[in-house]
């Protein structure tokens, strides 16, 4: 088996994995919630609302204001959506399990034994600005 084969193996690993499953699920469920969407377009309508506002030559600040206040209180309603909640979460797992395997891989190219390569949480893979994970 090639590199690509195995990258392509590693990808349907991944898609059995829990927490891939978990934010499929979150994902299908954020997209049935028909309030969450509802949100959402309103959030987007908003968005542009603001948007055509600061675009104007006579921009009126107070409208700003509003719209921009009006736009976060929307932007929160999203974020507290129990669905969207709980597919931040999910995502936030995912991510975390992509970033080890990036370690793993990166390590590997850089010579490191690839079973010692450990999970640093917080690693944002620059290593410029490390205090030291070896």
């Amino acid at each position: 088996m090639d590199i690509i084969e195995m990258a392509r193996q590693l990808g349907k690993e991944i898609q059995k994995d829990a927490r891939y499953l978990r934010l499929d699920a979150a994902k299908k469920a954020n997209d049935e919630d028909q309030t969450l969407q509802e949100l959402i377009e309103k959030f987007n309508m908003k968005r542009v609302e603001l948007s055509t506002e600061i675009n104007k030559e006579d921009r009126n600040v107070d409208r700003l204001t509003e719209l921009d206040r009006e736009l976060k209180e929307m932007y929160q309603d999203v974020m507290n959506n129990s669905h969207m909640v709980e597919f931040n979460n999910a995502k936030q797992e995912v991510d975390a399990m992509i970033t080890f395997v990036n370690e793993i891989l990166m390590g590997s190219v850089n010579g490191e034994n690839p079973d010692l390569i450990e999970h640093h949480e917080g690693c944002g893979g620059n290593c410029a600005s490390c205090g030291g994970c070896h």
